[in-house]
């Protein structure tokens, strides 16, 4: 029985043969006969934030009836368009908050799987989806090289000064210089966070020559030569380059700040490809601006606008040592395709996992 079981969660085709076995028909009726069951053109699935083509392909493959939006939703647009939902896939902007789910109720609930076509699930309530039977997926490793090799590059950039060599040259100055042009071989990296991310970046600066040092309230196995130390205030000490990769948090929020970063060597730079709540910029912008940071990358802010093309500002605006780039870390076209393939995976498969769920399952979804 256990046998059979594990055959049909992993192929869902074998109901079409077991219904022709007579003992096996008998055994798996539940799943073979459900008098609740509609056709899969039935299935609705909303895709929010231009989601990858790839994950279309896999619900029509299915069958599935698809909705497209180029842009994240919120309020009351968000709750009419998704709320007649079975599959709702997101990215980082859209809000799925307690008032949405609460907005659905249980009275005309459709709602059976949430989709982050991102790494976090930061963006919903999951205690909420939990409430409601909603379960929420994402994609956790689908774009770790995207962001280690973007940190990287950006490495490489601020310490041969390349985004203020550039600047130079789009305005009509030549200025071929050495002075506070460095190679990366040699320099010490400090990276905050030695999860997927941070634990590749070491891999990868390594093998450029770096020393590197890490930082984690957790105990790591460091990969290579890394060193982790005890406290963020000893990395920050000795590090010429300090990457942040770790989650928002109440710990983390500001991690970076004026009291911190008069921690750090004169003339070192920082990198945030995590969270935009991880730095207090008016408190780097200052810094930068007193010459006692070089440089610096940022990829994420605190405030994000929800679509292309709508304003945005920082206090990093106008600054030439510093590159800013639209959360744009894990933007690659194969991190895309691959977390698009990881989640309509899950999503897929969690449908019919629902299906074997029974009744109560079953009755959610219509």
């Amino acid at each position: 029985m256990a046998s059979l079981h594990r055959i049909i969660h992993r192929r869902p085709s074998a109901l079409k043969l077991l219904s022709k076995v007579p003992v096996a028909r008998a055994m798996f009726s539940t799943y073979l006969e459900r008098p609740t069951s509609f056709p899969l053109k039935k299935v609705k699935v909303v895709l929010l934030e231009n989601i990858h083509p790839r994950a279309i392909e896999i619900f029509e493959n299915e069958g599935y009836t698809i909705e497209t939006y180029k842009g994240a939703l919120s309020g009351q647009e968000l709750i009419d368009v998704a709320g007649d939902a079975n599959i709702l896939g997101i990215r980082s902007k859209t809000q799925l908050d307690r008032s949405f789910f609460d907005s659905i109720g249980w009275h005309k609930h459709r709602l059976w799987a949430v989709g982050c076509f991102c790494i976090g699930t930061n963006q919903v309530d999951l205690a909420s989806a939990a409430k409601f039977g909603v379960p929420v997926f994402n994609a956790p490793f689908s774009n770790t090289r995207s962001v280690a090799e973007k940190t990287l590059g950006e490495i490489i950039a601020l310490q041969r000064k390349l985004f203020e060599r550039s600047t130079d040259l789009h305005a009509g100055v030549w200025k071929k210089s050495a002075t506070g042009a460095h190679e990366v071989r040699g320099t010490t990296l400090g990276i905050v966070g030695y999860g997927r991310i941070g634990s590749q970046v070491s891999v990868l600066a390594e093998l450029l020559g770096m020393k590197v040092v890490f930082y984690d309230p957790l105990k790591c196995l460091p990969l290579g030569n890394a060193t982790q130390l005890d406290s963020l205030q000893e990395l920050l000490s000795v590090a010429d380059a300090v990457t942040l990769h770790v989650p928002a948090t109440n710990d983390t929020r500001n991690m970076i700040n004026a009291d911190t970063i008069k921690l750090m060597k004169p003339g070192s730079f920082v990198i945030n490809n995590a969270r935009g709540t991880v730095v207090d910029l008016q408190a780097l912008a200052e810094a930068l601006k007193s010459g006692h940071l070089s440089g610096a990358a940022v990829d994420v802010f605190p405030v994000e606008p929800a679509k292309n093309g709508e304003p945005f500002s920082t206090p990093l605006q106008g600054l030439t040592n510093v590159i800013l780039t639209p959360h744009i870390g894990g933007s690659t076209e194969e991190a895309q395709g691959n977390i698009a393939v990881e989640v309509a995976s899950k999503l897929v498969r969690a449908r019919f996992r629902c299906r074997l769920m029974g009744e109560i399952a079953c009755n959610m979804l219509m």
